[in-house]
Order: structure tokens, then C-alpha cells, then sequence
């Protein structure tokens, strides 16, 4: 590794000759990378009787080892590398890596990114590919593709396709990367305080789909029908107003609560709650409480042996009808009724950061 880096510090240090000193940033490169290779090209294109020494002045990243390599790209920002793919044939294939991407996935949206959403971009993928079998006209790469890996496909035409119309899907990391960016791809996550925070939703986080508006660094939220509403869409939901959803169960479907027998006073919980059996189901802050009988004291608290779980909505006014709920600690499933709602399954909160985050979004005054 010390010898890679040493054998790279010659090219690196005729780089930094003709920038400015104040530019430091690895991007910076990027424009004098490109001359190099560019320089390069040309060079190995001359006719073979030039000066061979001559030629040697020209330093090019791609004479570079290629662990050097790869650390020199590694520090690129994705648009660095977006550039760079597109510099040459050479780098093309390194610059569009699936380990040249996955840590900038993993850094901008892995927080967002959960198991509905990867499943979401495989079955794009797979309507793509499918469309394209189902495709007249479209030639013979078309008709391969519905038996032959999409990557084995695309070494071999090399782009010839896309130039007589055809279109292969790409798979990469780059390609979910781009897709997220520029807003073209849906995905489901969830959003806390939904609609601008309205008040019928405050301290509750639902499911939607969204997508990035690169322009103003925010997401476009679409709540899906229920009742009788129609799709909602809310611009402008900032990143910390956003999560991927923690538990596999859909808006529509009751989540089997595991943690009821280990709930005491003082836990942080999420529970499911609908206004009616038309609505999806969104996740709701609490606190588990203590029963009525109980004087709240450590010492003589027995509320962890009965039966009954006391919740605590405490957001809203006391004596407010949404203040408590009780559920049965054994047979707990949905309860509730037309007026109230429904209370579905309820999940602990373990994680501080979950916790926290409930506590930036109280509101500033008590809900009736």
C-alpha cells in the first residue's frame, strides 16, 4: 500500500502545480484529470515514430496502479465520479462500480432507505426488463435479454443498442443513486406530522411515497386514499421529518406486538392507530403509564403484574379522551371503537435516537 501511494505522488504533485493553492478539495481535480487523460489518449494515438520521451512529459491518472487508482477515485464526490465515467472507455467500468458507490448511497439515503424500498426498486427494475420482452421490433438484444443477465448483455454491445433505440435497465448503485437524486424514483418511507404538521397528526408518523426535489433539498409526499380523501401530496418535507419504516407490517395490516409482557411504566412506545377500518394504520408516540390503583411510588408499584397496560398520550390536554388507552397485556389486538379509533400493535422503543426524535417533534402546546 505505501508503495502504491508513493508511485502516485509524482502525478498527484504535477496536479497540484496547476491548480490554485486554495483549491483543495479532491473535485478539483477532476478538470485536470480529464486533460491527463485526454493527453494520454492522444499520445497513444500518434503515429509510432514521435518522440517517445517527448510523449513522457504528459502525465495520465491512468498510468496510475490501479489500487492508486481506485483511492484517487474513491475521493471523488459522486458528481466527480459521474464526470469521470464519462471521460473515457478506460475508466467508464471503475467509475460506475458498485464499490465506488456504495458508501455515498449508505451516506445520503441509507437512513431512508429501508427493505419496502429496495424491494420497490427490484420490481421497477423487473417491469422494466419484463416490458422489454414484451416488446415488438425491438431486435435480437432485446429478445436475449429475457434469458441472459442484463450486465452480460450490456459488456457486449457496449452502447450500439441504445444508439437503434433499444434500452437496457441498469441495476448498478450509480443507477439508484442518479434515480434517487434527480427525483424520478418513488419510494416508501414514512413521514412524522404529516400535511405541514396538522394538527390531527401531530406526534404520528404514516407511510407514503416520496421523492427528492434536488433543487430545494427537500421530498414530495404522496399519502395514498382512504376514506373519502383523495391523494394528498405535501411539498417541501424537510430530511429530519422523514424515516424508513421500522417494521415489515403494512399501513392496512395489524403488526403482532411482541413486547407487551416486558412493557413497565416509563417505556416509550409506538402504537398503530386509525380513525376508522377505512384508514391505514399510522405509528403514534406514547409512554406506558401507571394504573389508576397504582400511587406511582417505585418502591410499592405493582403495575407490571396486571393484566391492563395504562398508555399516555401526553401531548394532549389532561382529561382530554386521547390523553390514556388501556390494552390487554395478554390478548392484545385491536381495541377501540368508531368514536376513539383503534389501537393496533404496539412496538417498545429500545433506541435513544428513535426517542429523541419524538421529543424534537412535541408540540409546543397541549392538543385538546
Amino acid at each position: 500500500m505505501f508503495f502504491l501511494l508513493l508511485s502516485s505522488l509524482p502525478f498527484i504533485f504535477l496536479l497540484s502545480k496547476s491548480l490554485p493553492l486554495k483549491q483543495t478539495h479532491w473535485l478539483d481535480l477532476v478538470p485536470s484529470l480529464n486533460l491527463s487523460i485526454k493527453m494520454s489518449s492522444k499520445r497513444r494515438s500518434q503515429s509510432e515514430g514521435e518522440n517517445e520521451g517527448e510523449n513522457d512529459m504528459f502525465p495520465s491518472v491512468l498510468d496510475l496502479p490501479e489500487l492508486a487508482l481506485d483511492m484517487v477515485l474513491g475521493k471523488l464526490s459522486p458528481a466527480g465520479l459521474s464526470s469521470m465515467s464519462c471521460v473515457c472507455k478506460s475508466l467508464r467500468e471503475t467509475c460506475r462500480s458498485d464499490h465506488m458507490w456504495e458508501k455515498h448511497m449508505k451516506a445520503k439515503w441509507g437512513r431512508l432507505i429501508g427493505k419496502a424500498a429496495q424491494r420497490q426498486w427490484d420490481l421497477c427494475m423487473a417491469l422494466r426488463n419484463q416490458s422489454l420482452c414484451k416488446a415488438k421490433g425491438k431486435g435480437f438484444f432485446a429478445r436475449l435479454s429475457c434469458v441472459l443477465p442484463l450486465h452480460w448483455i450490456k459488456s457486449r454491445i457496449d452502447g450500439g443498442a441504445k444508439s437503434k433505440g433499444v434500452f437496457f435497465p441498469d441495476v448498478s448503485i450509480m443507477s439508484w443513486y442518479l434515480s434517487l437524486e434527480n427525483g424520478k424514483f418513488w419510494f416508501p418511507a414514512q413521514v412524522y406530522n404529516r400535511e405541514h404538521g396538522h394538527v390531527g397528526f401531530m406526534l404520528s408518523c404514516y407511510d407514503a411515497e416520496v421523492s427528492y426535489d434536488c433543487h430545494t433539498d427537500t421530498f414530495r409526499a404522496r399519502y395514498p386514499p382512504h376514506g373519502r380523501r383523495t391523494v394528498v401530496i405535501e411539498e417541501g418535507v424537510q430530511w429530519e421529518r422523514l424515516r424508513a419504516s421500522p417494521v415489515e407490517t403494512s399501513a392496512h395490516e395489524l403488526h403482532i406486538s411482541d413486547c407487551l409482557h416486558e412493557l413497565l411504566p416509563g417505556d416509550h412506545i409506538e402504537i398503530q392507530w386509525r380513525r376508522n377500518k377505512e384508514f391505514p394504520y399510522g405509528w403514534w408516540y406514547g409512554v406506558v403509564g401507571h394504573l389508576e390503583s397504582c400511587d406511582g411510588s417505585e418502591y410499592h408499584c405493582r403495575c407490571h403484574n396486571s393484566d391492563t397496560i395504562m398508555l399516555e398520550f401526553n401531548q394532549y390536554t389532561p382529561g382530554s379522551r386521547w390523553r390514556r388507552a388501556a390494552v390487554n397485556r395478554k390478548n392484545h389486538r385491536e381495541e377501540g371503537n368508531e368514536t376513539d379509533g383503534f389501537y393496533g400493535g404496539i412496538r417498545k422503543l429500545k433506541s435513544k435516537d428513535e426517542i429523541n426524535m419524538w421529543k424534537q417533534l412535541w408540540p409546543t402546546d397541549n392538543l385538546e
